[in-house]
């Protein structure tokens, strides 16, 4: 099976979780998108941990881990995070793309200096310095993993890139030059750290899909969050959603037959932009200390998460967009304190309401038009299966399957690896 697991939402749905726990199946898993700017959180018998880079499936050692040629490979954050896994006695494979790209330093200060000079107008970035990075990229000015390897040639392109930027810094944000040879010397130390690993990832992975083996390609952030579909410009800057993994990942778009799209009972999201059904008070501090494992905090940020009521109407856009054949549903079991239960069905702008997403200006001054379900109130944590839920909860399942017309085939109870309802 050639899957993708990829978010309904704005990111954050449970990702790591479904991916960790589908990554059993799998021989291969790959990330083929964003880079250290998102994380998943994974809880498994290792503890708990926060991934950014590495795909979920590093607790497995019989799985080929890959980072493909669509990721923002950021070397000093990627060895940051294999040796805390590695320091956690696991041992894991990997391999990363001789063409992605490698994040420079100077787009992380690119990405602070600018929402500083945006002030009010920012974007919400989280100054991981992805919108640079991929500005490089499509300019054609960015250094692929191939390039670390070709030194003299690197630097006379560093230096020719960096007069360019030493303008911008100096001028434009009155901020100190950048000396080339100093980014020379620390991508040298990138090349070494990392040559091991280095291959023909597009070349492995069609080999791969050709002798049959199972691939799951891991998306990063969520639908809504996409450059082009998503509630630009609070967006991240490249595409989030399944259909990008034959690009990012070099595999032919017809490989892909299972797209399972990860949507949460509620919505939460980080980062600037609407938010249709978003809750505030005293209403949104208690989802956001019931939600999660540890509450409703970024696992990249720590920033507090925006959260509101199910959107369905978001959520049916997302699963569209992604080409999703089935749902999962996570945080189930968060909802459980609720007494009434409200999703979102339609927005009232302009005194129309709508079924289908809107754009950015319209959302900001579209209204929810909520269904209301009665809850469940009680704890339905250690439940093994879905036909032992209260009614309640099968009900509000049920409720939001037929809105958004995917067959919801997986219901997540709990942040452990193992705590899933199958349907």
């Amino acid at each position: 099976m050639i899957r993708a697991i990829v978010g309904a939402n704005w990111g954050d749905e449970g990702k790591g979780k479904i991916t960790d726990m589908c990554a059993d199946q799998s021989d291969i898993v790959v990330r083929f998108q964003g880079g250290a700017n998102a994380g998943h959180t994974i809880i498994n018998e290792h503890g708990r941990f926060a991934l950014h880079q590495l795909p979920s499936g590093v607790f497995h050692e019989h799985i080929t881990n890959v980072i493909a040629n669509g990721v923002a490979l950021n070397v000093d954050s990627l060895m940051k995070e294999m040796k805390t896994i590695e320091d956690a006695g696991i041992k894991f494979n990997l391999l990363i793309s001789e063409r992605a790209q490698v994040l420079m330093p100077h787009h992380v200060l690119m990405d602070t200096y600018e929402e500083e000079r945006l002030g009010d107008k920012k974007f919400g970035s989280t100054k991981s310095g992805i919108a640079p990075f991929y500005s490089d990229k499509y300019s054609k000015v960015g250094i692929q993993v191939w390039e670390l390897y070709n030194k003299e040639m690197l630097k006379e392109k560093l230096q020719g890139l960096y007069e360019k930027i030493n303008i911008q810094f100096k001028y434009l944000y009155n901020k100190p030059e950048i000396d080339y040879m100093e980014v020379y010397e620390t991508l040298c130390q990138y090349a070494e750290a990392i040559k091991d690993r280095v291959a023909d990832t597009s070349a492995f992975l069609r080999k791969a899909i050709k002798e049959g083996k199972n691939v799951l390609f891991e998306g990063q952030l969520g639908a809504l969050k996409d450059t082009d579909h998503g509630i630009y410009p609070y967006v991240t800057s490249s595409s989030t959603l399944a259909g990008y993994a034959s690009v990012g990942a070099g595999v032919p778009p017809y490989a892909i037959d299972n797209i399972v799209a990860i949507t949460k009972a509620y919505s939460s999201a980080v980062g600037e932009g609407p938010f249709v059904s978003e809750l505030f008070g005293e209403e949104a501090d208690e989802l956001r200390r019931k939600g999660g494992d540890k509450g409703e905090f970024g696992a990249t940020t720590g920033r507090p998460r925006r959260v509101g009521y199910f959107d369905a109407v978001a959520t049916r856009y997302g699963c569209e967009v992604q080409g999703a054949t089935e749902v999962c549903m996570t945080c189930l079991d968060v909802l459980s304190y609720m007494d009434t239960l409200h999703i979102c069905t339609g927005y009232e702008y302009e005194g129309k309401v709508y079924t289908d997403f809107l754009t950015t200006d319209k959302l900001y001054k579209a209204k929810p038009v909520y269904e209301t379900l009665p809850g469940w109130k009680c704890d339905i944590r250690g439940i093994k299966n879905y036909d032992e839920l209260p009614k309640e909860a099968k009900a509000y399942v049920e409720f939001i399957e037929k809105q958004l017309g995917v067959k919801i085939s997986m219901v997540s109870n709990g942040p452990g690896r193992h705590e899933i309802l199958y349907r």
